[in-house]
């Protein structure tokens, strides 16, 4: 029996442990992740900067304290998320207690992406910790130096009945889809999200798909147009544009595009650039591989062969595998760019007459994980959100919903199923059990047979209902 087999085995037989502890039990073991990641903070950065050149602020805020923040969450909040909870009664059954509780899955599959493979391996884990769950972690081998870190703190913190992770490449992704695990945690793309729903089908098995898309950005004529490059710049080029949720594309009345790309510029050169034409590279991140770093150019170096110009940037360096912001006019609509989500620090812009187009150009594509809106005009907002559909939406800022653990966050359709962080965590990684406990006071016997003079419990039921 391999390794894979044999922790998946010995933690199939330890869930039934699991299912016994309490809140202040797991509260423990929330307590003892956190000490351990604490302690490898340093080790954890310097993993970081050297998979995604990642710096120590963006990390902090975008890694290691998000999960500290879901860590602190869960344990506030645990006993309150355990407790059975009341539900009304019906005419149906008026003497009974009806409770919901809330039961562990199982054993349970975590598999993550590579662009915070800190923060998208902690943060389901935590949520499978609260729900009393044993858990298999599988990291992204394209950020090898956080796999790493992300092993030794798993391995310190707990046995491997409870939580393991394993390393290594696609292959032992599929070995461990194969398996008939209870739950399935996978952040990445559309396109293995459909392998893993594929592989889950076989055992029946749940599944939460964070996925992606083209997630689009529209601005109208009512704004202020400083605010809204400022944040798009941030919001497009944190993580070098390595964000599921980023801006993918923008959308804005034709007479606004050259003065959004001139604040765009001069609010990404302060925020990005040592110089006006030298990133600095302590504040700005590298593409992953050079698989995905020549993907990215590929998209450029396609769209401007159709037709689309590059009003800014474009500048690539082999070495460091650093790929400088670019935004994108005039691109028409069958370009890769327009096709695929970007991943990348390409901004197409799309210009627009009325709102309608825009609203119609986003609802020609598959419903993004996030929608960005800037405007001044409740109007507009209220028409753009009712008559589009998107897992998330944020009015006048970006990615920032991702960062509140009282709201859901997930896709809708091609960009995902499920919700995650906070209670939506816990209840994604538990199952609902129903429990009806009858009083003495039976009210079914008046539905039971014989039926005769009985159809004054009818007549009741139909003055009821």
């Amino acid at each position: 029996m391999n390794r894979i087999s044999c922790v998946f085995k010995n933690q199939q037989a330890h869930q039934y442990v699991l299912r016994q502890t309490n809140a202040l039990q797991r509260i423990d073991q929330l307590r003892k992740l956190k000490r351990t990641i604490q302690e490898n903070e340093d080790a954890i950065y310097f993993a970081l900067h050297t998979d995604l050149r990642k710096n120590h602020f963006e990390a902090s805020l975008t890694e290691l304290f998000f999960v500290y923040g879901e860590i602190d969450f869960a344990i506030d909040n645990l006993q309150a998320w355990m407790s059975p909870k009341r539900i009304g009664k019906m005419w149906s059954n008026p003497f009974a207690k009806n409770r919901i509780y809330y039961e562990p899955k199982g054993v349970c599959l975590v598999i993550a992406p590579w662009n915070y493979p800190f923060q998208l391996v902690m943060s389901p884990l935590v949520s499978a910790i609260a729900a009393g769950n044993c858990v298999i972690v599988k990291p992204s081998e394209l950020s090898p130096a956080t796999s790493k870190i992300i092993s030794k703190i798993i391995l310190d913190a707990f046995e491997e009945e409870q939580i393991a992770c394993i390393e290594g490449n696609a292959d032992i992704s599929t070995q461990l889809l194969a398996l008939p695990f209870d739950h399935i945690f996978f952040t990445g793309s559309t396109e293995i999200g459909k392998v893993v729903m594929s592989a889950a089908a076989k055992n029946l098995t749940s599944v939460t798909l964070e996925l992606g898309g083209k997630s689009p950005t529209i601005i109208d004529g009512k704004v202020d147009l400083e605010k809204a490059a400022k944040k798009i710049a941030w919001g497009k080029l944190v993580n070098a544009g390595q964000t599921c949720i980023a801006p993918d594309y923008l959308l804005i009345p034709h007479q606004l595009v050259d003065e959004f790309i001139g604040l765009y510029k001069q609010f990404a050169t302060k925020m990005y650039f040592k110089a006006k034409e030298e990133i600095n590279p302590e504040a700005y991140g590298k593409i992953i591989s050079k698989k995905h770093f020549d993907r990215l150019g590929g998209l450029v170096t396609e769209a401007v062969e159709k037709g689309a110009r590059i009003n800014w940037g474009g500048k690539t360096e082999d070495k460091t595998q650093t790929i400088y912001p670019v935004v994108l006019t005039q691109i028409p609509e069958d370009a890769k760019v327009m096709e695929e989500e970007i991943f990348g620090p390409i901004l197409p812009i799309i210009p627009y007459t009325d709102l309608d187009e825009a609203i119609g150009f986003v609802n020609q594509k598959s419903k993004p994980l996030a929608l960005y809106i800037f405007s001044n005009s409740d109007k507009n907002i209220k028409k753009i959100i009712k008559s589009t559909s998107a897992g998330g939406t944020c009015v006048n800022d970006v990615l920032v919903h991702i960062a509140n653990p009282k709201l859901p966050f997930g896709g809708a359709n091609h960009s995902g199923m499920g919700s995650s962080h906070g209670f939506f965590g816990f209840k994604n990684f538990s199952h609902e059990r129903t429990v009806v406990k009858q009083r003495r006071i039976d009210f079914n016997d008046m539905v039971y047979p014989p039926y005769q003079a009985k159809q004054w419990v009818l007549k009741l039921l139909r003055r009821i209902m």
